[in-house]
């Protein structure tokens, strides 16, 4: 018999179900099925269900329920974080210093999950930095706040900006536990602590990484697992 963690709620159920499916689409008895996995009774997911739709976390089409586009967008992170393209860094840091006064906490809050999202990392209060190797757009909430510089720091700063050796013992951590994994439930937890871990890869040029970096690794181990674990899991959905 499958072990049940009845700590995972029936909202995070439902969210790591649909940001692990592609297209982001289930119906409701599928959610039903995963939650059960978990021991949340069918009634608890259904009200959740309907939480999430009030929210506008999800949306309902012919029956299903697929994630909204604030929901999509943080899959398409997730998605490359599993696949991820940097460009050719040329030794460039990008630096983003915020020039702009009197910010309300919503709009610092705002302000800070944008940087992490783009995988910037705060050097100091208001100083945030990243190696240049990475294709994407500034958003308007950080060109509205902040002014952009392009640069070289005089030495290597990423000691101090990202916990490098923390994120690679964790990731063989997890690396471990996808070995171990048995069944459902279980598979179902370690398969979304993987991905929420790739995304807090800041994903540095490898002139940048220490040595034996597991990213790559990791990778790979879990997307074996997944086609393997998919496999199962649908079976079990449409049983």
């Amino acid at each position: 018999m499958e072990e049940r963690n009845t700590t995972l709620s029936a909202r995070s159920a439902v969210l790591s179900a649909l940001l692990g499916s592609h297209p982001p689409r289930l119906p409701a008895r599928h959610l039903v099925r995963i939650g059960a996995l978990f021991g949340i009774a069918e009634g608890t997911v259904r009200v959740a269900l309907s939480r999430m739709l009030a929210a506008g976390d999800l949306l309902q089409f012919d029956g299903q329920y697929t994630l909204s586009r604030r929901l999509v967008e943080r899959q398409a992170r997730q998605d490359e974080s599993r696949d991820p393209h940097p460009k050719p860094w040329d030794g460039t840091w990008e630096v983003a210093v915020v020039t702009a006064e009197r910010r309300a906490p919503a709009e610092r809050a705002a302000f800070r999950h944008a940087m992490l999202t783009l995988r910037l990392a705060e050097l100091r209060e208001g100083t945030w930095m990243r190696p240049a190797n990475l294709a994407r757009a500034w958003p308007e909430i950080v060109t509205a706040q902040c002014t952009l510089i392009d640069g070289r720091p005089h030495g290597d700063p990423t000691p101090l900006l990202w916990d490098l050796d923390g994120w690679a013992s964790e990731a063989r951590r997890l690396e471990r536990s996808l070995g171990r994994a048995e069944g459902l439930a279980e598979g179902f937890l370690v398969s979304a602590a993987v991905l929420r871990h790739l995304l807090a890869d800041p994903l540095l040029p490898p002139e940048l990484l220490p040595a034996g970096w597991p990213g790559a690794e990791l990778r790979a181990v879990y997307d074996d697992f997944d086609r393997r674990y998919r496999e199962v899991l649908r079976h079990h959905l449409d049983g």
